[in-house]
């Protein structure tokens, strides 16, 4: 196998994950990130002195390609592993969740209903094939399982604050790789487990970006590529901070959105193709308390009071000095809301966490900070691998995939890791 020079832009998992597993099958790689950091999504910042991942991540037991390349990274002793409480927040009352007896014991469903809810979840994490619910859309699917009333008091509010404009078209597969995951991640039918890496994700990414280096390979930051430039229907090279660079191979692992702009000279029938990929943003909330909200992990919302699906108690699946609460807005970029400032998202989720546990005061929050990130979930609808352009595109040396391409799976650090390995075979044999 001969020698290539490699360029990959987006030093996010899978964009180390391909370059690392070039450098090791002996290529010359130079990774280039917009940014000052690695990670993507995952890149953690300074929260008040403390090292903290911008949007919330954790770790399933079910995610085997993190597992390996924690292990290769010698990293086995940062993985921790807890027993993860799920909550639910229903209409101004906090109520356990996430097993058999606190479903029997919920009050707001009838039996027929919680047994219909209880059976679909149970059958969606023993599934095996998605490919007929790729055709199906996915509140259809759940209403057929568990009823309109089991819909309405447990999916609908989330489908709508999540996906708003979106949320009557997803694919019935993507969802179900959530429930799944999640499902699969336990101890047992009674006791969740999730995972995390002592340090946060960052640990093992830079660690990757070190092994890169160490290699031969390079990890340039602050490194925005402007242009790939294709001539004759083959790469050429890269435009970065007004310099050229030459490369004949080139792997994208930015957000599809971008490559209009940054492959402008695709053919039309491939740009028009991610021209029509749909992408929701994020707001995202991080709170510093001196106390917990809830016991739980996570805490699914229904309440008429709150414009928001859930929150994510970071320090109840790792301990922290602090008590570290996420609270998420998923919402169309387009959505008015999208454009509120930061002291309303603010003041809004210190009024809910607040109205959840009314023993918090003022004195409790000891800090807020808001990320937003526009293409933070790519909307997967029924058939949607046949919307996707493939990866190889139809220009010689190019490549591009991003979290879209993980489809059925969520986006995730593992699934970054699989698909960033997969790019690397099909690049690194032609």
């Amino acid at each position: 196998m001969s020698k290539k020079k490699i360029a990959v832009l987006g030093a996010g998992p899978m964009g180390l994950a391909v370059a690392y597993q070039l450098v090791k099958d002996g290529h010359d790689v130079t990774v280039f990130e917009a940014d000052d950091r690695v990670g993507g999504m995952t890149a953690s910042f300074d929260f008040g002195g403390l090292d903290i991942e911008r949007y919330y991540h954790f770790i399933c037991a079910n995610d085997q390609p993190h597992f390996d390349m924690i292990s290769e990274m010698g990293l086995n002793d940062k993985l921790k592993w807890t027993k993860t409480k799920m909550g639910y927040y229903y209409q101004g009352e906090l109520f356990s969740w996430g097993n058999p007896v606190a479903l029997l014991k919920f009050p707001k469903l009838g039996f027929v209903s919680k047994i219909r809810y209880g059976l679909h979840a149970f059958l969606s994490t023993k599934r095996t094939n998605w490919s007929k619910l790729d055709k199906v859309e996915a509140s259809t699917w759940i209403k057929k399982w568990v009823g309109t009333e089991a819909y309405n008091v447990m999916w609908k509010s989330l489908f709508d604050l999540k996906f708003y404009n979106f949320s009557n078209n997803l694919s019935a597969a993507w969802i179900w790789t959530r429930i799944k995951r999640i499902g699969n991640s336990r101890y047992s039918m009674m006791e969740e487990k999730l995972g995390y890496l002592e340090g946060g994700s960052q640990v093992l990414l830079i660690a990757m970006k070190e092994k890169i280096e160490a290699l031969g390979g390079k990890v340039l930051l602050s490194s925005p590529v402007t242009k790939v430039n294709i001539e004759n229907g083959k790469v050429t090279g890269l435009s970065v901070s007004n310099q050229y660079h030459e490369f004949f191979e080139v792997i994208s692992t930015v957000p599809a959105p971008y490559i209009p702009q940054l492959i402008p000279d695709l053919p039309v029938k491939v740009l028009e193709q991610f021209r029509k990929l749909k992408n929701i943003a994020v707001v995202c909330i991080i709170v510093k308390l001196k106390k917990a909200v809830t016991n739980n992990f996570w805490l699914n919302i229904n309440d008429k009071r709150m414009d928001i699906p859930g929150i994510v108690e970071y320090s109840n699946l790792n301990p922290l000095d602090d008590h570290i609460v996420y609270v998420p807005y998923y919402l169309p970029a387009e959505h008015e809301k999208y454009s509120d400032s930061d002291e309303k998202f603010i003041n809004k989720v210190k009024s809910y966490l607040t109205a959840i546990n009314p023993e918090l005061t003022d004195s409790d929050f000891i800090d807020l900070h808001v990320s937003r990130y526009r293409f933070a979930q790519p909307i997967c609808e029924p058939h949607f691998l046949e919307q996707l352009p493939p990866v190889d595109l139809p220009v010689e040396g190019l490549y591009v995939a991003d979290t879209s391409y993980y489809y059925p799976e969520d986006r995730g650090v593992s699934e970054g890791i699989r698909f960033g390995k997969k790019i690397a075979s099909m690049v690194g044999t032609e």
